[in-house]
């Protein structure tokens, strides 16, 4: 199955490439949790607690990037002005 064909109607490049950021990432904790799993030396364990936490760090990136752009743009939340609520 070619690219193209994997793309669904109505996303964004942007959005699509956002998805497979994140499916390559969510790839790359789980090989390093592997790796950390199988590691007996303290340094190397230490160096994939580091990898696994920078990868975390930027999953949540993408993530917070995906949902910017899947949201549509709108103003902010604001509390509403005490004066101009109705009385009940």
């Amino acid at each position: 199955m070619g690219k193209r064909s994997l793309r669904r109607k109505g996303k964004s490049p942007e959005l699509l490439e956002l998805e497979e950021s994140l499916a390559q990432t969510r790839v790359l904790i789980a090989q390093a949790y592997a790796g950390f799993n199988a590691a007996a030396d303290h340094d190397l364990v230490e160096s994939y607690i580091y990898e696994i936490q920078a990868l975390q760090a930027r999953y949540s990136y993408l993530l917070r990037r995906r949902k910017s752009l899947e949201s549509p743009l709108s103003e902010p939340l604001q509390a509403p002005n005490p004066s101009v609520l109705p009385v009940a």
